[in-house]
């Protein structure tokens, strides 16, 4: 290999090159072959000489022995430099085509139409890839990409790191500009929930700030800041971070409910955020605006739960560990299977620590090879662990009532539908079969039962009144859903129980109307001497005329309401097609201000979390290639991967593949 010189050159970054948010300079020699251009890359990289600009439309080739310049467009053959430029003004004048450069382009039609290279949208169109598919940065000084992009156009440029990341960033820029004008247009309110993600290397926080609201009836959700957070992580920090976002996207006056999760800093932290905000600005006065997560509740109900049998799931966990440990064992514990005719399609699979539902599918999966565990002892004198009897009795009885959690968890943690109307039915639900728990035979249940009412009662009473009025709102419950559950809750109680969630629900639609009222009135004002000339009117009539005017307004006093009214009509049957955001939208007409407050409610999350991550408690990581990013860079691609997926999501149906990252890879043949 020869000597480089270091004098004069810059080395090349190798392939694998850490993903480092610096510069590097980064230009792109002219189509050699394949095998030229990995060594050029690689081995010996471009001096310092500058190369004509003509060298941008020629290569270099032999003709009968003699080099000779070459036009990539139209094969003509040149030699001289000034021969070289003169050329290349021709078709840069023409907008480098040709009447030959005819392209069949497939857009909504198939058209014949002339191609014209656009270097900037090529550069966009790698800064977007970059952000979707979360390739490292890093990508631009990879020799094989090089050579690949100049394969398929040799006038497009490679750019280097520092002006990818530019790039990078003006999409981020253009995508959060139309999403604040989105939400400068909103009619209603909108909901915040806040999630905490963390660096792989843990040195690193960051806050998910995500705005849920209702957008002509369908529910829309936008990631508005992904920011970092510096430690420690007090109330007073996260107080600073949250209250900047909400003031930079001018949703601080708009605001429904923050969702967090239970921790005590969150606790803190929404009771000073209501000191900052303009509380009137609120729904009633923000006394409702923390929204607890309940998926966190669930999480930390059903953790206590599992404590009472940590034994009995410490033996099956010990035996899943044995007999995954090796693929031998593996060998064997399927052979078992055979020889039992178990079917053995679904695999053992070891729980983790901070995810109850693993806990949960662990156990669902070792019940379905119990006799293959107790052959297996037979077989192996190493096996120590096998669960007893009373193991299996326990793991029987917890997952079949562990189910319930297990889904009403998957559905509060839902994206694409409303959460906040399912939340006290299926809340309900949940605290009466513990009740049913404290009434089992079996002892083990029974104390499960009693920890986890404990834990379910010291959250229960900070369920707030919205959850109920977001029930009262679905016209297939109304209050009739709020009586059935109160006299089965509260026998002795239920009436005056009924009669809060009532008023609150009445003083709500009395708040709208006000606010309804200001609106009309602001709108009206330019009528200007309307008003006055009525008043004027009023002065000049009798005593008489005026009881007269005053009695005939009697009978508008005692109308019924829009919310009486609603109340009055019949329930909704279910269906599985019922589509609530649909049904409020046909009603705009007859209930005006109840769809308003239908908006603002039911776009309320009642979870943090989406529903991959709806059971761990362990947060949320940052992909290891972008650990080392700085704040801004990540926050960039973070925010614009969100906002450039749901574009691309109206108009291509969702797979792993198409939304793949660099961490999912996988044959799609049958090929051993």
């Amino acid at each position: 290999m020869e000597k480089i010189d270091s004098g004069s050159e810059q080395p090349s970054t190798p392939i694998g090159s850490t993903n480092v948010d610096v510069e590097h300079d980064n230009t792109s020699p002219n189509v050699p072959s394949f095998e030229e251009s990995l060594q050029s890359d690689a081995v010996n990289p471009p001096n310092n000489r500058q190369k004509s600009i003509a060298w941008d439309q020629f290569v270099k080739v032999t003709v009968n022995g003699k080099l000779k310049a070459q036009c990539k467009t139209c094969n003509i053959q040149k030699n001289g430099t000034k021969h070289l430029l003169v050329h290349r003004e021709k078709y840069i004048a023409k907008g480098q085509t040709d009447i030959r450069q005819k392209l069949l382009v497939s857009n909504s039609k198939t058209d014949l139409s002339t191609y014209v290279y656009n270097e900037n949208d090529s550069k966009n169109a790698l800064a977007k890839m970059v952000i979707l598919h979360e390739y490292p940065l890093s990508i631009v000084d990879h020799v094989g990409f090089k050579n690949f992009t100049r394969t398929i156009q040799p006038l497009f440029k490679c750019p280097c790191r520092n002006t990818l990341k530019s790039d990078i960033k003006n999409v981020y820029a253009m995508e959060k500009s139309k999403v604040i004008q989105k939400i400068e247009n909103l009619q209603g309110r909108i909901a915040i929930t806040t999630d905490m993600w963390t660096s792989t290397n843990q040195k690193k926080g960051f806050m998910a700030i995500t705005g849920h609201y209702i957008h002509d009836w369908c529910l829309q959700s936008k990631i508005l800041r992904f920011v970092y957070v510096p430690c420690p992580h007090t109330s007073e920090v996260l107080i600073d971070v949250l209250i900047d976002a909400l003031m930079e996207w001018n949703v601080d006056t708009k605001l429904s409910t923050i969702t967090v999760d239970n921790c005590t800093t969150n606790d803190a932290l929404i009771g000073k955020i209501k000191e900052k905000l303009q509380i009137i600005k609120l729904i009633h006065d923000g006394t409702h605006i923390h929204m607890r997560c309940a998926a966190h509740i669930l999480n930390l109900v059903v953790k206590i739960g599992l404590e009472v049998i940590k034994g009995s799931i410490e033996n099956v966990r010990e035996s899943v560990v044995y007999w995954t440990a090796t693929p031998k064992r593996v060998d064997t514990f399927e052979s078992s299977c055979r020889q039992l005719k178990i079917p053995s399609s679904k695999k053992l699979g070891l729980d983790c620590p901070t995810r109850w539902n693993s806990t949960y599918l662990m156990l669902k999966v070792a019940l379905m090879y119990k006799e293959v565990f107790g052959r297996l002892k037979q077989r192996d004198s190493q096996y120590k662990t096998l669960p007893s009897s009373l193991d299996w009795e326990n793991a029987q009885e917890i997952c079949g009532r562990l189910e319930l959690f297990y889904n009403v968890t998957a559905i509060f943690s839902g994206t694409k539908y409303p959460t906040a109307n399912l939340y006290f039915p299926k809340i309900c639900e949940i605290r009466l079969e513990l009740s049913k728990w404290n009434s089992c035979s079996n002892i083990i249940v029974q104390k499960m039962a009693t920890q986890m009412i404990a834990k379910f009662n010291h959250y229960w009473g900070s369920i707030h009144k919205l959850i109920g009025v977001a029930a009262v709102f679905d016209p297939r419950y109304k209050m009739e859903m709020i009586e059935f559950y109160f006299q089965l809750l509260y026998p002795k109680d239920y009436v005056n129980q009924v009669s809060r969630i009532k008023s609150f629900c009445d003083d709500l639609v009395k708040e709208y109307e006000e606010k309804s009222m200001e609106n009309s009135h602001r709108s009206g004002d330019y009528m200007g001497s309307g008003s006055t000339n009525e008043m004027d009117g009023d002065e000049n009539l009798s005593a008489w005329d005026k009881y007269v005017k005053a009695k005939n307004r009697v009978p508008q006093l005692v109308l019924k309401t829009e919310f009486d009214r609603y109340l009055e009509e019949g329930i909704e049957l279910e269906s599985q097609d019922f589509d609530i955001l649909m049904w409020w939208k046909l009603r705009e007409t007859k209930y005006p201000i109840l769809q308003a407050i239908a908006r603002d409610i039911l776009a309320i999350p009642v979870s943090t979390v989406a529903s991959e991550s709806a059971f761990s408690t362990s947060g949320r990581l940052i992909s290891p290639h972008r650990s080392r990013l700085k704040p801004n860079t990540i926050e960039a691609l973070m925010c614009a991967q969100s906002w450039l997926w749901e574009i691309i999501n109206k108009g291509v149906q969702f797979t792993s593949d198409n939304h793949a990252t660099i961490f999912d890879d996988y044959d799609t043949d049958s090929e051993t």
